[in-house]
């Protein structure tokens, strides 16, 4: 009687641990590679919609305006001193604000 128990619960424990591997993949696809791919999305879409006269607000938390835009460098002017404009990286930037739009 015993070993007949224990052949049915040794077929039951490698299906267990494939189920229990599934949903841990699918844990960690919906709580950590969907959100980060969304993000992807959402910062190609705010480089791909920068524009010379854009408010920016950097990573480091200066606003400024675009002066000139490259391929992956900005030319950012701080404050209404003509003389701080500084260039950075595309990726410095993390929020656009057009001109006439309302915070």
């Amino acid at each position: 009687m015993f070993l007949a128990a224990s052949a049915s619960s040794g077929q039951m424990g490698p299906m267990f641990w494939v189920i229990y591997i599934v949903i841990i993949f699918a844990f960690m696809y919906l709580v950590v590679i969907r959100p980060q791919n969304k993000q992807k999305k959402q910062q190609n879409e705010l480089m791909a919609s920068m524009a010379v006269g854009d408010t920016c607000l950097t990573s480091s938390g200066f606003y400024g305006t675009i002066i000139d835009i490259t391929e992956d460098v900005v030319i950012v002017e701080f404050g209404s001193n003509k003389n701080c404009r500084i260039p950075m990286q595309k990726q410095a930037i993390v929020q656009i604000e057009k001109p006439g739009q309302e915070a």
